[in-house]
């Protein structure tokens, strides 16, 4: 049961309108944002600024943000974030062999040097207390400007925050995000959790 019940999608008529943006990325509007509208401020805060956490600038794909998504999501435990992230990733055109090799990418031919790299520091920067090291930012700015690594942290960091909210909130999942979750994840033992 959710800690705080969300409001109906018309709610509020600005956080509606910045909302369809999720019919996209996930083809509902999430609960998380339905609850953040409480405060219409901050869901409007929020929806800013995954708008510009999650935009395409270049080789930081929008699939590999969700894959990083995912990976960050995983390592802190929220199960709510981690059915919406690897759906998001499956929508917006992750190979197939990464969607089913996520946690082997270190050493799974579907990752390029570049993208291990970047899911390494999703791991450490998600970790508490934080593990990012010299080896890793080393290993960034070997494959990456630092325009893409302020865009990759953009996204663990982001994640971050929907971590903390949703397994804080037990934020109840959609039935799209359940259905990618018993997809791609319960073989890796996912399940909804609290967030039912």
């Amino acid at each position: 049961m959710p800690f705080v019940t969300p409001l109906a999608e018309d709610a509020n008529d600005e956080v509606k309108a910045l909302a369809e943006f999720f019919n996209e990325t996930l083809g509902f509007c999430p609960n998380s944002v339905l609850t953040m509208q409480r405060r219409p401020a901050i869901a409007k805060a929020f929806i800013q600024l995954n708008m510009a956490v999650m935009e395409n600038q270049g080789r930081v794909t929008s699939a590999l943000k969700r894959l990083i998504a995912y990976v960050s999501s995983q390592a802190t435990g929220c199960r709510y974030c981690q059915a919406h992230t690897i759906r998001a990733a499956e929508r917006y055109g992750a190979e197939q062999a990464q969607l089913e090799n996520v946690w082997e990418y270190r050493t799974h031919p579907a990752f390029s040097d570049a993208e291990r790299a970047a899911l390494d520091l999703a791991v450490a920067a998600s970790a508490v207390p934080n593990a990012v090291d010299e080896e890793i930012q080393t290993r960034m700015k070997a494959h990456w400007d630092e325009a893409e690594i302020v865009e990759i942290m953009g996204v663990i960091a982001l994640f971050g925050y929907l971590n903390r909210w949703n397994d804080s909130m037990a934020t109840t999942l959609e039935e799209g995000a359940i259905a990618s979750g018993e997809q791609l994840l319960v073989v890796d033992g996912w399940n909804k959790g609290k967030h039912l």
